[in-house]
Parts: C-alpha cells; sequence; structure tokens
C-alpha cells in the first residue's frame, strides 16, 4: 500500500507540471521602419517545452492598435504577405518569427518609439491562456 501512494504522489507533481507548461517567448525584437511608417515588423523565437501542443491564435499589445501574425512568401517570384489565423507549435517545438518569414505585423503605433525601447506583447493561447513576450525596438537596417 506504501508503494501505491509512493507512486501516485509522484504522479501528482507531473500531471500538475503538464497544466501549468506554457512556451516562452524569447529574443523578441521589433524592427523599425525608416521614415516614420504607421507599422513595424516584430520577430522573436517561442519556444514549447511542453508535452502538449500550443495554438497561438491572437496577439496585441497596449502600444499598438492593432498586432496581427502575418507570413511571408515567394509565389511566382513575388513576395506575397498573408495573415495566419493560428500557429501551432508542436511539443518540444519552435515557432520562429523571423524576417522573410513568420512574423507580427504591429500597426498603428500609440507612441513614438526609439531603439531600445522595450514593447510588451501578449499572445492568445487557444485553450484561453495568455502569454507574455518583451520585445527590443531596433533600428532599421542600413
Amino acid at each position: 500500500m506504501n508503494i501505491r501512494i509512493a507512486l501516485l504522489l509522484l504522479c501528482l507533481p507531473l500531471s500538475a507540471c503538464a497544466r501549468d507548461c506554457a512556451p516562452q517567448v524569447k529574443d523578441g525584437w521589433i524592427r523599425l521602419l525608416p521614415g516614420g511608417m504607421p507599422m513595424q515588423a516584430g520577430f522573436a523565437r517561442i519556444d514549447n517545452h511542453c508535452a502538449m501542443p500550443a495554438t497561438i491564435v491572437s496577439a496585441s499589445s497596449p502600444a499598438y492598435g492593432s498586432v496581427e501574425l502575418h507570413e511571408s512568401r515567394l509565389v511566382d517570384g513575388i513576395n506575397r504577405m498573408r495573415e495566419v489565423p493560428e500557429l501551432r507549435i508542436a511539443p518540444d517545438g519552435a515557432a520562429v518569427l523571423k524576417p522573410g518569414g513568420l512574423h507580427l505585423m504591429l500597426m498603428q503605433p500609440k507612441a513614438t518609439l526609439k531603439p531600445g525601447s522595450r514593447v510588451a506583447i501578449e499572445f492568445g493561447l487557444k485553450d484561453g491562456r495568455k502569454l507574455l513576450g518583451e520585445f527590443e525596438v531596433r533600428k532599421p537596417a542600413p
């Protein structure tokens, strides 16, 4: 009987950890566009070290009027961009938001951002949880 109780106690923390596990946003940055454009692009790595997949269904920030997940693709020699309604990240997988691929479109900034500023972006997960990421503002590449 003591063995059963010990096994049960060992399983409880594992199930609690699985339920509390959440993806992590790393290396977030925002590229300012030259000329004070009313939009910027955001990039990061989102790691999911959990045993279950995670699906991002929304993004928002108090610093912007609108935040959308987009994907750029080369189609018939033309670079096209489209909104991505959800982003599924496999267990022990990652989503990489980078120039020329998946990225955030940050539209209607509510204040002038300067290089070095930090911006909070909140991602909504399909299961109702929220994931917070911090993004550093960077100058446009020359």
